[in-house]
């Protein structure tokens, strides 16, 4: 619904048109490529991949398109995260639709365009301290996870990710892994 919205709110501008929308984030590419895109709009919480995952699918594949990311969640973790993956810009999905068309247009000429409110918090916040496997087993851990289990599933000895997992308490101040986890996606970590 918020897609058609967004959709029906870009169609209106005499300059933009929009030429395809999908519903979830392993679709992107194709459709980027079959549409000839030069601008794609992606949602942070997408199925199939999420839009940081997909912005990084499409950077790698299709590196002339401009990617902007917009999130419901300012959170300043996302915002690192979708600018690392190649996203030209960086939107809450509550901006009205006139900075949404006027950020694309910029992205367009080559800027970059972020939201200050998250580059402010994001710079306050500072660097993700957990490392990319800290990430991958912390996240495996999410559902409750037995180290067992997500030794198998990740192809790690058990020794291995438990010291991820200590790790990744320490570094995000937690009690326990559960809190780990909790804190790591309120900050965008994850």
């Amino acid at each position: 619904m918020v897609r058609e919205a967004l959709a029906a709110l870009l169609g209106l501008e005499e300059d933009l048109d929009v030429v395809a929308q999908v519903a979830r984030g392993d679709e992107v590419v194709a459709a980027a490529e079959a549409h000839g895109v030069e601008v794609a709009l992606l949602d942070i919480e997408m199925p199939g991949l999420t839009g940081i995952e997909a912005a990084a699918r499409l950077r790698a594949e299709l590196p002339k398109v401009k990617i902007v990311v917009l999130t419901t969640f300012g959170r300043p973790g996302y915002l690192r995260r979708a600018m690392e993956a190649g996203a030209d810009a960086f939107l809450v999905k509550d901006a009205p639709a006139s900075q949404l068309a006027d950020a694309v247009r910029r992205v367009l000429r080559g800027e970059r365009v972020i939201d200050p409110t998250l580059a402010a918090a994001a710079l306050a916040e500072g660097a993700n301290p957990l490392t990319s496997r800290e990430r991958d087993v912390l996240a495996a851990a999410a559902d409750g996870s037995a180290n067992a289990e997500i030794s198998a599933r990740l192809h790690l000895s058990e020794g291995t990710v438990r010291n991820y997992l200590s790790a990744a308490i320490q570094k995000t101040g937690a009690r326990n892994r559960t809190e780990a986890v909790r804190i790591a996606l309120e900050k965008g970590w994850l």
